[in-house]
Order: structure tokens, then sequence, then C-alpha cells
């Protein structure tokens, strides 16, 4: 493993600080994010730490520490009170406060409190993010707490993949209700769900002893498929209709699996109305014509219906829920009336 440290972005500091007209000084609340590497700052941040009159971190183990000096910047390490700090920028002076994880909002009540007696005449204040968290970052958090858990709690560290693998249906069923609901709260909480198990089924994965991989292999793997299978958005193909989509993912998947059949790779344990769609959509896709098998009984009579909706561009379970929904609805409604004529009878 590389454990060299990143070498920090040092630029070269103007020639004059910004001057303060009303001689009351100058605080900057310099934050950063523990998900970005140390070091890594933004320009204002380095221009804000290299033309402080001081720069102080309360944190001693703060990670950005040994990066700022190593760029010439002395920093002290203190916790002043929110009033000494106001006495530090007298004269004009501009102290930085390097924050710790925390935010350090002791001290900025402190100065909300002086702020608002109006008897202190208060320095310019400033917030000043020095590192911002790009999009995905908090994955990176969900990684750590996983490892955690997985790592010091009695249940989750005896749990295997089998033994998950029916959480992952419920979890799935869940979100899908939430789409169909149309209810954005519940819609995010379970996308939540679902994500942990991809996490936790990555986590148990690194312990394997023989075949190990972890949750960036999957991303990896992910990733390396989406652009393989989007020619026309990371290549030279183009595509101008969802149908010209299609294909290009239909053919570039069939290039990689290097099926035999159609059929590889639709699990039988699927629900039967899904089951018996995607069967069809497998047939109508690569432009085969095989007639439905003959049979009675009801088991047949739902082939024929799925096979026909897949034709008609219907998902039979998703319409198959929505009826079924219905049901449940007029079932209440007529329980509700048969408690309501019980309870007149009653009187």
């Amino acid at each position: 493993m590389n454990t060299t440290r990143p070498e920090p972005t040092t630029p070269e500091p103007p020639t004059t600080p910004r001057a303060d007209a009303t001689g009351t000084g100058r605080i900057v609340l310099l934050t950063t994010s523990h998900r970005v590497a140390p070091g890594l700052l933004s320009w204002p941040a380095w221009q804000a730490l290299r033309t402080a009159d001081r720069v102080l971190c309360s944190d001693g183990a703060h990670p950005q520490l040994p990066y700022l000096r190593e760029a010439g910047t002395a920093v002290d390490e203190a916790a002043p009170t929110a009033q000494e700090l106001v006495d530090a920028c007298a004269g004009g002076r501009t102290v930085v406060v390097v924050a710790t994880g925390e935010g350090e909002p002791a001290l900025t009540d402190g100065l909300a409190r002086l702020a608002g007696s109006g008897r202190v005449a208060m320095p310019e204040l400033e917030l000043l993010p020095a590192s911002y968290d790009l999009p995905g970052a908090r994955l990176l958090d969900l990684v750590q707490v996983m490892d955690r858990i997985r790592a010091e709690c009695v249940w989750s560290s005896q749990k295997t993949h089998e033994g998950l693998a029916k959480y992952a249906i419920e979890e799935a069923y869940e979100l899908v209700e939430a789409i169909e609901q149309g209810d954005r709260d519940e819609l995010r909480e379970e996308l939540g769900d679902v994500l942990l198990q991809v996490v936790f089924h990555a986590r148990i994965a690194e312990e394997d002893p023989e075949t190990p991989f972890s949750i960036d292999d999957v991303a990896g793997g992910i990733v390396t498929k989406l652009i393989h299978r989007h020619p026309h958005v990371f290549g030279d193909e183009t595509a101008s209709t969802p149908e010209e989509v299609k294909e290009h993912w239909l053919r570039t998947k069939a290039t990689e699996k290097r099926r035999e059949s159609v059929t590889d790779g639709v699990p039988l344990g699927q629900p039967g109305l899904a089951l018996a769609a995607k069967l069809a959509s497998r047939v109508h896709n690569a432009g085969l014509d095989v007639p439905l098998p003959a049979g009675e009984g009801i088991g047949y009579e739902l082939l024929a219906l799925a096979a026909r909706a897949e034709a008609e561009g219907v998902d039979p379970e998703a319409a198959l829920r929505v009826a079924a929904r219905a049901y449940r609805d007029a079932i209440r409604e007529t329980e509700g009336e048969i408690r309501e004529t019980k309870g007149e009878e009653s009187r």
C-alpha cells in the first residue's frame, strides 16, 4: 500500500492581505471535509491561511495540521473563548480558526451571543469551506459504518449471504410499494434499505477466504458494465430513441454473456407472473417464434395473460398489484359497512 502523503497545494500568497477598514478585524472559520484527503484545500482557503495574522486549532490531532505546517503555516493549538477570539482581532487583525469535525459549536454560539448583546464591536465573521464533498461522498460514511457494525455487532457479525437473502427480497418489494404509492419520503428510506443490503453483502464478501471482493469491486464492475453498454454515451455509437438504446444494451450484453439460450440468466425463483413475462420478453427480443405451450388450467391461462401483457408493454406484476390493492380497498369498505350495520343493530 502506498502510504506517501499527497503534496498539499500551496499557492503563493497575494502581495497584501485584505485590509479591514473598521479596525475590528476578521474571524474566518475554516471547515474541511474528512472525506477529502488532508492538504487538498481550496484556493480561497490557502489565501486566508497565508495572509492571516494568526491561525488557531483546538485539536492538536487535526488531520490538516501536518499539511499546513509543511506548507509553512504556523498553527497555534488553542481553544479561545468567543471574547478572547474577538480580542485577538483587535487592530484589524485576521484570525483563522481551523474547525474540528464538530464545527466549533461552542465558539460559534458564544460569538452569536456577543453579537446579539450589542455591547461588543464584532469582527467580520466568515465561514469558509476549505474542501467540499463530491456527489456520493456519504457513501464512504456508509461503508465505514457498515465495517464497524460488521466488526462489533453480535448480530451483524454472524450474518451470511444466505441468511440475508430474504431481506434483500423484502426490501426490494418495499421499494416497489413506495414507488407505486408515490410517497417520496418512503421512497428515499426504502432506497437506503436496498443500498444497505448491497453494502452489507459486499462487506461479508471481503471475508471469503478463497474469492474475496469488496464494495469497490462491486462498484467498479457496474461502472465498467454501464460504460460498455452505453457506447452511444461513452463511445462512437449513436442512439436517438429509447429503442436504439435498448438495442445497444442487448447487443453488448449478448456479447458479454455468450449465452447458449435466451433463457439463460432468467431467475426461476422470481414470482410466476414476472417469470412468464420475462421469458416472453426474451423470446420477443430474440425474434423467435415460440408458441405458448398448450395446456389446460389456471397456470396456462396466466401464462397467456402474462405473455399478452408483455406484448402490450404492461408489467403484469404491477398490473396485478394495482388490481389487488383495489380489491383490498373494496374488502375494507365492506368490512366497514358490516361494522357500521352491527353497531346500529346493537343500539
